[in-house]
Order: structure tokens, then sequence, then C-alpha cells
């Protein structure tokens, strides 16, 4: 299972950091991304990282904002928020692709963690 952690309450402005630690399977092979949900609005895969680490990418309304990384030695993706809007509230969730990239379907997905911008 995975199971993210770190969500919360900032202001806008501010930064988080969330954390999506793997149980029972080993996350070094495999890519991993983070999606998002905000009421009223579509799924979106806000970033996602290849297995060794080399391949990242971002979607548009983040880049440049948020970070993504991972310690294979530790099973644990990390995805560091900066500068947070309010148009970036959501439940965030971490999940495992079926292959070592990240142009494969979700295999596992975590829990959900919420993160909340307001003021």
């Amino acid at each position: 299972q995975l199971v993210e952690s770190g969500g919360g309450l900032v202001q806008p402005g501010g930064s988080l950091s969330l954390s999506c630690a793997a149980s029972g399977f080993t996350l070094g092979n495999i890519g991993v991304a983070w999606f998002r949900l905000a009421p009223g609005t579509e799924r979106e895969e806000v970033s996602c990282i290849s297995y060794t680490g080399d391949s990242v990418n971002y979607a548009d309304s983040v880049k440049g904002r948020f970070a993504i990384s991972r310690d294979n030695a530790k099973n644990t993706v990390y995805l560091r928020m900066n500068s947070l809007k309010t148009e970036d509230t959501a439940v965030y969730y971490c999940a495992a692709k079926y292959g070592p990239g990240c142009n494969k379907s979700v295999r596992i997905w975590g829990q959900g963690t919420q993160v909340t911008v307001s003021s």
C-alpha cells in the first residue's frame, strides 16, 4: 500500500512537503506520480518521477513551484510545494505506475492527504 503524509493547512505563499511511503512492495523500479482532486474539478496529474529519478514532469499549473523527488532506499517519494495558492487546495494522492516510467497507467493509489491553502 501507499501512505501519504504531510498535508495540512497553510497560508497562501507558504510551503508544504508531502511524503508517499510504500509498504509491501518496492517503489524502486516503478514510476510514481502525485495527483490531486479538488471539488468540482477533474483529477489532475500534478507531477511524476521515473524509477531512477532521471525523468520528471509537472503540470503547467505547478511548474516552477513544486518539486518531486524520491529516495529509493527509504521506499519513499516526496512532493515539495512552494508558493502555494488557494487553487492548490485539493486532496493529493500518491500513485504507483505499472512500469518504470511515467507513461503508464496507475497500478496502486494511496488514500490521499488534504492540502488546504487559505488565509
